[in-house]
């Protein structure tokens, strides 16, 4: 019998730096590939969100055709569903007697549930085989166990710096046969099949930008090589209105259509043949922050949802309907959190500067549950990853890895990252401010 490997696509949306791809095509005869738009994902959540809004589905589906258009240039065939995993991964099996299976690793809750019910619904003789290449610094590279990850930052970074390396990015592999383009092409869904309306662009957003990996390495290009922005990114990366400001490189490192390798090794050489400074090196270190929070999630498990956090703190917290609709559609009493929230609201981007304040004014002012904070931003953000989204607000919030515990003055940061007003103006007109 042929061997046959399905890699099942989750947020590892690439071709390049993909050890399950690369090795799945060096050991096999037949290679398949498969991605399912899990109904789940846009499904109403207990705070009444959609779980993936419009603006993140969009910019999935614009990644999910660039893979497709990238694996059909290696002769393998990218199948795409809207059922649940179980049911789409199981028929695959069953018809392309597929031996192996290769999976990024994952393991917050309820992807481990969809794992374990893909798991259930076929044979145990196939073979899992597991990748980590989310991380930057790989837990077999780093020097710790997954349960001794600091609970600060800093000795977290420290300790990587100075005793971890990072592995080199993988290339794409060489293609298949042509015979290996089995089946017929699968057709992508749009937004009305999601159960989502259609949009278009606002022309204020700071993130207009397409998905797929060719669209997030013409970012780079653009911002590294063409502009040479990278030399200046610690100075402006509290920025709040333009395409510069920051490298916007989350949304594609969030469904995996860029590695932070890719990204890494892209550094490294700009620091070679342009300049090695602050800045190159606080990109780094901001894949670093990307890094803990997924040990900290690796190490805490499901308190990263919990209400008392990763700390079991016991806070009064509000769940107010009418606060929570102040806060989300800006009409609290604070300007600043008003323009963050509408631009939020209008494009699904909010800058890091941002979604600081106003998740310090939801959880430290208006003293809301924190968690409806988070649902929110999982439903709009388009660069939404779990670990970082949850981390974050756990550590605003008071109930993760911040150990000082503080609280943002809103005016003041108004004043320091927005002194002329033009980010409050672009959003907040013809309001008044």
């Amino acid at each position: 019998m042929k061997k046959t490997a399905l890699i099942w696509y989750r947020n590892d949306l690439r071709i390049e730096d993909h050890p399950g791809l690369f090795n799945a095509t060096q050991t096999h005869e037949t290679v398949l590939a498969c991605f399912a738009f899990d109904p789940r994902h846009f499904a109403t959540d207990r705070w009444g969100f959609k779980k993936t809004e419009r603006y993140r589905a969009q910019f999935l589906i614009e990644t999910v055709e660039a893979l497709q258009k990238q694996l059909e240039q290696l002769n393998i065939r990218l199948f795409i569903s809207h059922q649940a995993p179980e049911k789409f991964i199981s028929s695959l099996v069953d018809s392309y007697q597929v031996s192996s299976i290769y999976v990024q690793d994952e393991w917050t809750t309820e992807e481990k549930e969809v794992e374990n019910g893909v798991r259930d619904a076929i044979s145990d003789e196939v073979i899992w085989n597991r990748h980590q290449r989310q991380f930057l610094y790989e837990p077999s590279d780093v020097p710790m166990r997954t349960d001794q990850t600091p609970e600060v930052f800093t000795v977290f970074r420290k300790k990587c710096e100075k005793y971890a390396r990072v592995k080199p990015a993988l290339a794409a592999p060489q293609p298949m046969p042509q015979e290996n383009l089995k089946g017929d092409k699968s057709t992508l869904p749009t937004l009305n099949d999601l159960g989502l309306q259609n949009f278009s662009k606002d022309s204020r957003s700071a993130f207009p930008f397409e998905g797929g990996t060719a669209a997030g390495m013409h970012r780079l290009h653009h911002y590294f090589w063409k502009h040479q922005k990278l030399s200046y990114y610690k100075n402006t990366r509290n920025g709040l209105v333009g395409l510069d400001y920051s490298s916007k490189f989350s949304a594609w490192l969030a469904n995996g259509s860029l590695s932070p390798k890719m990204i890494y090794e892209e550094v490294k050489r700009y620091e070679q043949e342009v300049t090695k400074n602050q800045s190159t090196y606080w990109l780094i270190f901001e894949l670093l922050w990307r890094d803990y929070f997924k040990y900290i999630s690796l190490k805490h498990g499901s308190k990263i949802f919990h209400l008392g956090g990763i700390l079991d703190r016991d806070y009064s917290w509000d769940k107010s309907p009418k606060k929570f609709v102040q806060w989300a559609q800006g009409e609290t009493r604070e300007a600043f959190v008003n323009a963050n929230m509408l631009e939020l609201m209008h494009t699904g981007w909010m800058s890091n500067r941002g979604r600081q304040n106003v998740a310090s004014y939801f959880a430290k002012d208006l003293l809301m549950d924190w968690r409806m904070g988070a649902a929110y931003f999982e439903s709009l953000l388009i660069d939404y990853d779990v670990h970082s989204n949850y981390g974050n607000w756990l550590y605003v919030s008071g109930v993760g890895n911040d150990p000082r515990d503080r609280k943002f003055n809103i005016g003041s940061q108004a004043e320091r990252y927005d002194p002329q007003g033009k980010f409050q103006q672009l959003w907040l007109q013809p309001r008044l401010l």
